[in-house]
């Protein structure tokens, strides 16, 4: 079975064909079946698997995140894994590290490198560029991550001691600004790139 998470605007699905080749890889009736159904889907927001030849898509709620929430770091359950791997369908151990109104930074087995957050991609910038976790660290293969890589960036270890300023993205809420103590403000030069980005990616079909 795949799984995803996306955000339907008055444009189409945000991350269509990032979306589409999670959902289809191979293409055929389900890639046939997702663009139907982008092409009709209220805006809103939505889970939508495809599993035994079918897709299904379901309403759900906006996403957790909410711009300034705060931080806090915990141990990845998936540290001991490598590499990138396909966004797990509820219940799965993401579940364990979330809390309401708390962004969970996840973090290597010794605390000093984050990969990701409970519900989002991490990006940082380093006052030109994009800066995204090399892609041998374990996390979800993120669509929002995957369009973002059609910008300027670099890959380079998201250090926990750095004041670089990060920020969360994910497929429902967009961008989404955080409180990191230490940290410097995410730019508003990069939050607009990433915007562009994801408004570049939005379709019909």
């Amino acid at each position: 079975m795949s799984y995803t998470a996306l955000r339907v605007d008055e444009a189409g699905v945000v991350l269509f064909a990032h979306h589409a080749r999670r959902l289809a890889p191979e293409g055929g009736a389900l890639r046939d079946a997702f663009a139907a159904f982008a092409r009709d889907a209220a805006p809103g927001a939505y889970t939508v698997t495809s599993s035994g030849g079918r897709l299904v898509a379901t309403v759900r709620g906006p996403s957790r995140l909410v711009d300034g929430m705060p931080v806090r770091s915990i141990v990845s359950p998936f540290a001991g894994q490598a590499g990138l791997f396909a966004k797990p369908a509820p219940p799965s151990p993401y579940d364990a590290v979330r809390i309401s109104g708390v962004a969970t930074l996840l973090t290597s087995a010794d605390g000093r490198e984050l990969y990701e957050s409970c519900s989002a991609a991490l990006v940082g910038w380093n006052g030109t560029a994009l800066v995204l976790a090399p892609s041998d660290r374990p996390r979800v293969a993120s669509v929002a991550e995957s369009a973002l890589r059609a910008a300027e960036h670099v890959e380079a270890p998201l250090l926990a001691a750095q004041t670089t300023p990060l920020a969360l993205v994910n497929a429902v809420k967009g961008l989404c600004r955080i409180a990191a103590p230490g940290r410097e403000p995410f730019p508003a030069a990069a939050a607009e790139l990433i915007e562009r980005l994801l408004r570049a990616s939005t379709s019909r079909g």
